[in-house]
């Protein structure tokens, strides 16, 4: 393709999606296909001829958008928020036309110097102290990789550089929430610790944040027993909950045994944009490095996950390496990117927020956090005053955790007369809201229940797009919980 024909190929492109975001609220919220669909629908032969790019765009529309749930649609409450917004989404076609290279600085000094820049900029703007310094991964799960393996380090007195793990003298351990993601887990696995060594520590009956008390204990016990503690991931805005693991209460007890403190804040790092809710964060200079997703909340297009550390020295010792064919006459003058991180190659991720940052602004991006923030304060009201509905968690951000109790299966008093008969019951109706069309959320187990959760925060979504999802959960809830024969608003 000649820049010539990219350039009429992409002003068609262009135009698809524009016009594709102004259309999105018309689309079912959670895609529809059967397993396969999509599959089958390609083809199983490999192209033998090319195409044109209207040709293309038409089976976009006819095979592709059916096979995708709209994560971009005003009505989508599931998962977490993974906002691509426009002006990222420039930022991503000006990275991937520019092509550049990111294996060292002189691969591509402008990548490394644009990342080395916005990530102090979102320093700056979230809060964070000086002592701070950023990178940009792909996700937040590569972050918890990277910070399980600078921890397994440090207990190890930098046993990769001698024998690696089969030459530690004892094992070694990790602590965090049963509310932590699942890529807590996954990065324990993958750095070697072992299953067995990964510790849920004790949560708070109400407020779903980690024990510090049983933090403490569990460290001890492990000590007594011949164990090395390594490293604690600390919760802020856990997955389930959006629960706020207390770090003020955590960081001494971190420090007092030499542990690395991981702090995971995926999505919820987005509301550090908002002055009021720098309180997240209480205690975070004693931490050793802290994860959170612009690719979430925030809005910047997928994928950028923003890592920091308060010593990037000890990334580089555990992470960098030095062919003779990436050597050149400003190593040590620089920062090489690849020693604070897995890959070698690395995308040119900071145009997208650079472009973010300039384009939207600031401020418009604040402005749509307390949006969220508000409307997920009305439905908790909601929620509050109408009967046989009842909130699980607290909402300390922008996710409720709910369900609708009918009578027969809770009491007056609030009582569990038929817990399977409720979890049942709460599986259907979310199925039946799904299934409509007319919006998208997911339930969770919480306490060995099943419950809704609802994470407000989409782009496009606004106060009434929320009070659409309030009459569609009600109708769908309270229709399956009437008695046969019965009939309903």
């Amino acid at each position: 393709m000649t820049p010539e024909e990219f350039r009429a190929a992409a002003h068609v492109l262009v135009d698809w999606i524009a016009d594709h975001r102004t259309r999105i609220a018309g689309l079912p919220v959670r895609s529809t296909v059967a397993p396969g669909a999509v599959a089958t629908a390609l083809g199983a032969e490999p192209p033998g001829s090319t195409r044109d790019i209207a040709s293309l765009i038409a089976e976009l529309d006819r095979t592709i958008v059916p096979g995708i749930t709209q994560v971009q649609h005003p009505r989508n409450f599931a998962w977490f928020p993974s906002n691509a917004s426009l002006a990222s989404v420039l930022g991503d076609m000006a990275s991937s036309g520019l092509g550049a290279l990111g294996i060292t600085w002189q691969a591509a000094p402008a990548l490394t110097e644009v990342e080395e820049v916005v990530t102090d900029w979102l320093r700056q703007l979230t809060g964070l102290s000086e002592q701070w310094h950023g990178t940009i991964h792909d996700t937040a799960s590569t972050a918890a990789l990277v910070a399980m393996l600078a921890a397994r380090e440090r207990a190890t007195g930098h046993g990769s550089e001698r024998g690696g793990l089969q030459q530690a003298p004892a094992p070694l351990t990790v602590y965090a929430s049963p509310q932590a993601h699942s890529s807590v887990a996954k990065a324990v696995l993958l750095a070697g610790y072992g299953r067995e060594n990964l510790r849920e520590i004790a949560t708070d009956p109400k407020t779903y944040a980690l024990d510090p008390a049983a933090l403490d204990a569990a460290i001890r016990a492990d000590l007594a027993a011949g164990l090395r503690p390594a490293a604690i991931v600390a919760s802020i805005g856990s997955t389930g909950t959006t629960a706020v693991d207390p770090l003020a209460d955590i960081v001494p007890i971190a420090r007092a045994h030499g542990l690395w403190l991981h702090v995971d804040a995926a999505m919820a790092g987005s509301a550090l944009l908002l002055p009021e809710y720098r309180w997240l964060v209480e205690g975070l200079d004693g931490a050793d490095s802290l994860s959170w997703n612009p690719h979430k909340w925030m809005g910047t297009i997928l994928d950028c996950s923003l890592f920091y550390v308060r010593n990037p020295a000890e990334l580089v010792r555990v992470l960098s390496t030095d062919p003779s064919y990436l050597r050149s006459a400003v190593d040590g003058a620089v920062i090489q990117y690849k020693d604070w991180g897995i890959p070698l190659g690395r995308r040119f991720r900071a145009l997208k927020l650079w472009f973010h940052l300039h384009l939207d602004g600031v401020e418009a991006i604040r402005a749509r956090l307390r949006r969220d923030l508000a409307n997920a304060r009305w439905l908790t009201d909601q929620v509050e005053q109408t009967s046989g509905w009842r909130l699980l968690a607290p909402v300390p951000l922008q996710t409720l955790c709910l369900r609708h109790e009918p009578p027969g299966l809770v009491g007056p008093d609030g009582t569990m007369l038929d817990g399977s008969a409720l979890d049942a019951h709460t599986l259907a109706w979310v199925e039946a809201v799904n299934a409509t069309g007319e919006a998208f959320l997911t339930p969770i187990t919480l306490d060995g229940r099943w419950v809704a959760r609802i994470s407000i925060g989409a782009e496009p979504t606004e106060q009434a797009d929320v009070e659409a999802l309030w009459r569609i959960v009600r109708r769908e809830a309270e229709r399956l919980a009437a008695p046969a024969g019965a009939t309903t608003d």
